[in-house]
């Protein structure tokens, strides 16, 4: 913006010299997030091909720094998944292994064993196990006792 007012996002990205995704994720962090440093023509939260950008002459902040976050790409959010998704079979191979050695327990008692199991690996989140124990009990690995709903019967 050095050496023109307006830029279009060809223009952007022929001067950057990136791929068409990075481009579009550093036009939408400074165009449509919390800071609009570039201004955008035609207003709106997503970005095209068509749209032009000129430097916001009227963006201020009290900070003297500011950091500009960046969506994440597709492959962190890859990443992510396939973490949570092996983070889920191994909460559910915990749980079976202690439900295994057990037979009966009390759920308190189960969610305890499990994190204190798995804190070697990573610190599980008690939503999650309790998740996993409904799935479980779904797919009949477990029951709830018929009449304390607390306690848990390992079946196989």
């Amino acid at each position: 913006f050095n050496e023109a007012e307006e830029l279009s996002y060809s223009e952007v990205q022929e001067r950057l010299n990136l791929q068409e995704e990075d481009v579009t994720r550093l036009l939408h962090s400074l165009s449509c997030a919390k800071y609009q440093i570039l201004s955008k023509e035609p207003a709106g939260r997503t970005i095209s091909k068509n749209d032009k950008f000129k430097l916001n002459v009227k963006f201020t902040d009290r900070m003297k720094r500011i950091k500009i976050p960046l969506p994440p790409t597709d492959e962190k959010k890859k990443v992510i998944e396939d973490v949570d998704k092996d983070r889920r079979y191994a909460i559910d191979a915990a749980i079976v292994r202690t439900m295994k050695s057990r037979k009966v327990l009390q759920h308190q008692q189960l969610v305890l064993e499990v994190v204190q199991q798995l804190s070697r690996m990573f610190k599980p989140d008690f939503k999650l196990i309790k998740k996993r124990i409904e799935d479980l009990i779904s797919r009949e690995y477990l029951e709830r006792d018929k009449d304390n709903p607390q306690l848990f019967k390992y079946l196989a």
